[in-house]
């Protein structure tokens, strides 16, 4: 059985049976060892977890030619905005029928070999136009995440920016098109997580003026004192965002810091999780400090 599973973390049951026995995969299916997540292809329980192992059986599943496609190809090109959890989805050719299944969506596209490339021996469409296509037809906040993650990792981001503008440009469905030009415009790629990335898009959806992002303040002499998440600088405002894992105990450090801020002229308000789920307490909180900076 281990030769079966040599690089790889799903198999055809046909190939199951033959190296198992029937009765063998059946009594593997029945036990929880093996989990059939769709016709004709079977993984290990154990991994199936695991978006890798999904997206395997997903493609002998429906069988080639079909391409691993929206927030899954993004996940598989290693952007954290879009999870792990959730359907995969692949694309296949207007050719051929297009079939959704629980855990497994399924689209009709045209694409060419070259929209192709092989992520760790799968047919994933090829980055800028994953991102591309999930700015026009996807989450927009994990799809605008998941192009700042990119444009912060990548070596020369301004070329990475210009290809998804050419694929959006080239797009025979436009639908979407027009906002997803102004988010490749947007981001900036100094967002230290995909929150602060939707906070971004929150302030500007709700008509604010575009932040400065990872906004340096320095003392007097020079030396670098903070660096704030979101800031408006000309109304000394800044937006910072509390994640669990990097706030957790630290209330009195960030009381400390907001007091000294304060004394340097700014205005703090911060933003959660909770707020990205409902943004209409801080969006208040800064409508409020604009109007009071306005006066």
């Amino acid at each position: 059985m281990s030769q079966l599973w040599a690089g790889r973390s799903a198999v055809l049951r046909r190939d199951a049976v033959a190296n198992m026995g029937e009765r063998a995969v059946r009594v593997a299916l029945n036990l929880g060892m093996l989990t059939q997540p769709w016709r004709g292809v079977v993984v290990r329980t154990a991994d199936l977890a695991k978006l890798r192992t999904r997206a395997e059986a997903a493609v002998l599943s429906v069988r080639r030619p079909v391409v691993v496609s929206g927030p899954t190809a993004l996940a598989l090109h290693g952007c954290a905005a879009v999870g792990e959890t959730g359907p995969v989805h692949v694309t296949v050719p207007y050719s051929r029928s297009a079939r959704s299944r629980p855990g497994l969506v399924m689209h009709q596209n045209r694409y060419e070999p070259d929209d192709v490339v092989d992520v760790e021996g799968l047919p994933v469409f090829a980055l800028d136009l994953a991102v591309a296509e999930q700015l026009c037809d996807g989450d927009r906040r994990k799809a605008f995440g998941s192009l700042d993650e990119v444009l912060r990792r990548h070596t020369d981001s301004e070329a990475f920016r210009a290809s998804v503008r050419g694929r959006l440009a080239a797009r025979d469905d436009r639908r979407g098109v027009a906002k997803a030009l102004m988010l490749t415009d947007l981001a900036t790629g100094r967002a230290d997580s995909p929150p602060e990335s939707s906070l971004l898009l929150v302030v500007v959806e709700a008509g604010l003026p575009i932040p400065e992002v990872q906004y340096p303040v320095h003392t007097i002499d020079g030396r670098l004192l903070y660096v704030l998440d979101l800031a408006w600088e000309s109304w000394r405002i800044a937006l910072e965002y509390d994640g669990y894992d990097a706030h957790e105990g630290r209330a009195a450090y960030d009381a400390e810091r907001d007091r000294r801020l304060a004394g340097r002229g700014w205005q703090v308000v911060r933003a959660t999780a909770q707020d990205l789920r409902d943004p209409s307490r801080v969006l208040g909180e800064l409508k409020r400090a604009f109007a009071d900076r306005s006066c």
